[in-house]
């Protein structure tokens, strides 16, 4: 006789700072979580973690080693290294199938798998990203400032080059946006010209480091512009298990959820963090995985009540 899958109120997907704190919140309220996280970490190459009080300037791994002793208090909760390869059924009885092989039960899933940064087809792209390349000036910007900045347009970014190299003027007097050989409205360049940056035009075609930390960027007619941070925001994909799910996205590519509930368009599937908006951060993540936890635990408890099931 087959065993029946173990049973969870809910199952978090990612152990970064999301599914750390929803499962916090979440063992508080004497829900059984099941905490998911197999990795890779999307900021790897990060050195230290900001903007998160009490926490600025801990490593990602410090961070996360922490959130994980301080869920042992919460007996109801359970963490482990396990990618959720599948999730199906429906609201209230989910079956999730783990890459050990064994499948569990859950009344509710909810999603902090991030997102996956795509790495420009550009020499030394890869290398510095972390190091000498990032996203987030809040992020990254202090350990920068008042050195030589860069900010790489994309398709996808044109829309707000002009006002992130404006608010770059912030951290440093030497911001260059590198247009990359993409158009610049005449009033973008005007606004530009009056905060003091700078404006390349050419194509780049490499980028150029010195001890392994980012020097300049070559163009593809032979110039160099001397460049210490390169800020850039690189498409980004959703990891397998989040694409199967036939999930509503935005006109982005995010998943679309209940500002209020964090629902997505599939009932009893929550998301928090990267994966549903562009603006990302750890103490975003958390903050939003936390007002889905809240949503979770007030509807599991609702079901308990009309079913006569609470102690």
């Amino acid at each position: 006789m087959n065993k029946p899958p173990e049973r969870y109120d809910v199952v978090i997907v990612g152990g970064g700072p999301g599914g750390l704190a929803a499962a916090l919140a979440l063992g508080r309220a004497r829900k059984r979580v099941l905490l998911c996280d197999s990795g890779p970490r999307r900021n790897a190459t990060a050195t230290s973690l900001h903007n998160f009080v009490t926490r600025d300037g801990a490593t990602p791994a410090d961070f996360r080693r922490i959130g994980r002793e301080q869920l042992e208090e919460y007996p109801s909760v359970e963490a482990r290294d396990v990618r959720v390869d599948s999730i199906a059924g429906g609201r209230g009885d989910f079956r999730v199938a783990l890459s050990t092989a064994e499948a569990v039960a859950a009344r509710r899933v909810l999603l902090c798998t991030g997102m996956v940064d795509e790495m420009l087809p550009l020499d030394g792209f890869r290398e510095l990203w972390g190091n000498s390349i990032f996203q987030c000036p809040y992020c990254h910007g202090w350990e920068v400032r008042d050195r030589a900045w860069g900010y790489l347009a994309l398709p996808g970014s044109v829309g707000h080059m002009v006002p992130f190299t404006i608010q770059a003027r912030g951290w440093t007097s030497d911001v260059t946006l590198f247009t990359n050989g993409l158009p610049l409205p005449d009033e973008g360049r005007a606004q530009l010209g009056a905060a003091g940056v700078r404006v390349v035009t050419g194509a780049v075609s490499r980028l150029v480091a010195r001890a392994d930390r980012l020097a300049s960027l070559a163009l593809a007619d032979g110039t160099s512009v001397a460049c210490d941070a390169l800020f850039v925001h690189p498409p980004q994909h959703h990891v397998p298990l989040v694409s199967t799910l036939g999930l509503a996205l935005d006109d982005n590519g995010y998943v679309k959820v209940d500002p209020m509930r964090r629902e997505t368009s599939v009932p009893g599937i929550y998301a928090g963090g990267d994966v549903a908006t562009r603006g990302q951060s750890a103490v975003f993540a958390a903050s939003a995985a936390v007002q889905a936890a809240a949503m979770i635990n007030l509807e599991l408890t609702m079901d308990l009540a009309a079913g006569g099931a609470l102690p």
